[in-house]
């Protein structure tokens, strides 16, 4: 990235083929998916269908993924990085083998209508961005290609990955997720058999017993039962290996002492800020929390709730301290403009260097007289949009005969925006016909409108952190290592605790190994990796985690399968509570005849339902009842015409039903049927595509190591 700045604001005379290197370090997605890099001698992290992926190509594709957050990328966000970098790996290799088991190809072809177009890579679009109009230079780009084709070796070989790879893999995609798509049918069978299910409709009476006519108390569920109920569910309740963890944990915040210190110091210097008369160095000295900025901002943009006081300051005062997020600050009105929220202009350009290269293309002294023709020649009455079209060497701007409208926010950044430039457009002194001088060459510009003008703010900010003392963290840290020094097993932790009144905090369900957040511990990697080497009823030493110190204990190693009963007890100990009042219940009522009988065993009354056509064989709830599946299916039994139905297992109780009548709405008028097979074949299609590629992920056979070195 940073020889690409250099190309863009230096100029440097860089041939256009070191532009592929530069590339390099700007790029945010690795799809070199056709190699078999195994042969690396950097350690293997896991394998995906047999092929090995290594820490080299795992820790390459997390820098890349950082680039996307600047590379200032810390605490629980290098965890998540890292989750999503191997998530890629494993789609990239997984989709790479279907695409070649399809036959899908990306063609030369379709590779430079893609990198030569509006839906060219970012990458690209970045490399070859113009930086005054913020448009694609779409020649620019194809003068590069022409040259980085014929590059070879290292080059070539960072160009394919880089640029060429990441561009096939999303057309593939695109091709085989349409493939997908297309494969949404919807036959005449299940349109037919969806419609009865949707018209036919039933009505019942039904006697409903629910499982708290029963107390729980008076249903004991044993660990045999719930082994049991296990065994019969394994698809269900079938877990990875992984540990069970609590931790006690210290604060390290910042104590009430700790924000009055904080408040004092910056009350302290509010008066030399006042009257300090350069707020720049003044700010910079006194070590603010808050650089300072000399944008002039609207009060619009404005964000703190103080807004509206400090924005009524007069030039030199002072407002504060106030508490904005975790710091306290004095703001300074360091000056007042009346400043447009965009101006609209158009100029026509004599370029000295070439914007990408930064190689000279004209003499500085031949542009400048060039230039000043233009300037004489339009003030002589000459047409500006046949001098645009016929001198100006600014190719993204002429389709807009050298029109370009920019925010002042975007006018007033230095970095991205020429300074020259920018000074014109903003100056005060009613001035709108200028010939400037940039780092792209000369200028003419004409301002043609400055919209919406209103008060902006130029405002200082001193401002300090609220921060922990020494001995606020020396403190924290002292309690937790005296516990992990005391309390050697889980059995003297849990005695400490109870004397000293702590909380142990149970993260609820298992950790895995590659897990990096524990309940509201958002980067607790350090702890997870001790958990894995540790004993159950282990007690960790003290580790700083956020602004905690936490000291954990390993309460159990659950190996993959079936957990055991204490582990899933509370999970399923209500199911099975509810199957075993079930049963109870249906002793009871076994020999009732009639629905009065069936409810009066339990002093129930007899309901009905379905009255409002509403209870179809598709319907997802009953009305009044909630969502019972089985009592919908029994619904439409015509056996259940003549005599009620066997006692029903239900969600939310026993149910015995009378079918009253089956019936059939009137059909759908043609052109309301005809939408409704639009809408289901793309549900289908929605469907099938939302799913796909898990399929394929669970098909695939994944190792997943990285818990060896990260």
């Amino acid at each position: 990235m940073q020889i690409i700045q250099k190309i863009r604001d230096k100029g440097a005379a860089i041939v256009i083929a070191v532009i592929a290197l530069s590339l390099i370090g700007f790029i945010l997605m690795d799809a070199n998916l056709g190699s078999n890099r195994s042969g690396s001698a950097s350690p293997t992290i896991g394998k995906i269908n047999g092929e090995k992926i290594n820490s080299k190509d795992f820790n390459d594709k997390v820098q890349e993924i950082e680039q996307q957050y600047g590379g200032k990328v810390s605490g629980a966000q290098i965890f998540q990085l890292r989750q999503s970098a191997w998530d890629q790996l494993v789609a990239e290799r997984i989709l790479t083998a279907e695409f070649e088991k399809l036959g899908l190809v990306y063609t030369p072809k379709e590779l430079s209508a893609t990198m030569f177009s509006e839906d060219a890579p970012q990458t690209l679009k970045q490399a070859f961005t113009d930086k005054s109009t913020g448009r694609y230079d779409i020649v620019k780009a194809q003068q590069w290609w022409q040259t980085a084709k014929k590059s070879k070796g290292e080059q070539r070989d960072a160009i394919e990955k880089q640029i060429v790879e990441p561009m096939k893999l999303q057309a593939l995609y695109g091709k085989y997720s349409g493939l997908i798509a297309a494969s949404a049918y919807y036959p005449s069978w299940m349109k037919e058999k969806e419609n009865v299910e949707s018209k036919t409709f039933s009505t019942i009476s039904y006697a409903s017993i629910p499982y708290s006519v029963i107390t729980d108390s008076t249903v004991a569920v044993s660990d045999n039962d719930i082994k049991d109920y296990l065994g019969k569910n394994k698809a269900a309740y079938t877990q990875d290996g992984g540990r069970m963890i609590s931790y006690v944990s210290f604060s390290a915040n910042p104590s009430s002492s700790d924000t009055l210190k904080t408040l004092e110091s910056v009350s302290a210097l509010k008066n030399a800020f006042a009257a300090d008369t350069n707020a720049k160095v003044f700010v910079s000295r006194n070590m603010s929390s808050k650089t300072f900025s000399d944008a002039y901002i609207p009060k619009s943009k404005f964000t703190m709730q103080q807004k509206d006081s400090v924005t009524a300051l007069a030039k030199g005062a002072v407002y504060g301290p106030y508490l904005d997020g975790n710091e306290f600050v004095v703001a300074k009105m360091a000056d007042i403009k009346l400043l447009p929220d965009s101006i609209k202009c158009r100029h026509i350009l004599i370029a000295t260097a070439d914007r990408q290269t930064g190689q000279p293309t004209m003499p500085d002294s031949i542009a400048k007289k060039r230039i000043d023709s233009v300037e004489m020649a339009v003030k002589s009455g000459a047409s500006f949009d046949l001098l645009e079209a016929q001198y100006s060497t600014d190719e993204a701007a002429h389709k807009d005969k050298g029109v370009m409208t920019f925010d002042v926010a975007t006018i007033q950044n230095k970095e991205q925006f020429a300074p020259e430039f920018g000074e014109f457009l903003l100056n005060e002194n009613g001035e709108t016909k200028k010939t400037i001088k940039t780092n792209f060459g000369w200028h003419y510009i004409e301002i043609l409108e400055k919209k919406n003008p209103s008060p902006a703010y130029n405002v200082a900010y001193l401002a300090k952190e609220i921060s922990p003392s020494d001995e606020t963290v020396n403190t924290a840290s002292a309690k937790a290592t005296r516990l992990s020094g005391e309390a050697k097993d889980k059995k003297l932790l849990e005695a400490y605790i109870a004397k000293n009144g702590l909380q142990k905090i149970d993260v609820p369900g298992i950790i895995k190994e590659n897990d990096y957040q524990l309940g509201a511990l958002q980067d607790a990697r350090q702890l997870v990796k001790w958990a894995f080497d540790a004993k159950e009823g282990d007690v960790s030493e003290p580790f700083n985690i956020g602004d905690q110190f936490v000291v954990g204990i390993l309460n159990k190693i659950q190996p993959e399968g079936l957990p055991d009963a204490t582990t899933s007890r509370p999970q399923v100990e209500t199911k099975i509570r509810n199957l075993k009042k079930a049963e109870l219940i249906k002793t009871k009522i076994k020999t009732a005849t009639t629905l009065e009988a069936a409810a009066a065993a339990y002093n129930q009354t007899v309901s009905t339902a379905g009255a409002d056509s509403s209870l179809t064989f598709s319907a997802q709830i009953i009305n009044g009842v909630g969502q019972e599946p089985k009592v919908i299916g029994a619904a439409f039994n015509k056996a259940y015409q003549s005599k009620i139905s066997e006692p029903i297992t239900g969600s939310n109780g026993v149910y015995v039903i009378k079918v009253n009548s089956i019936a059939v709405k009137p059909a759908d008028a043609p052109d309301v049927a005809a939408k409704q097979v639009v809408e289901r074949t793309k549900s289908l299609s929605q469907q099938i595509n939302s799913g796909w590629f898990e399929s394929l992920r669970k098909l695939a056979d994944i190792v997943d190591e990285r818990s060896k070195v990260n």
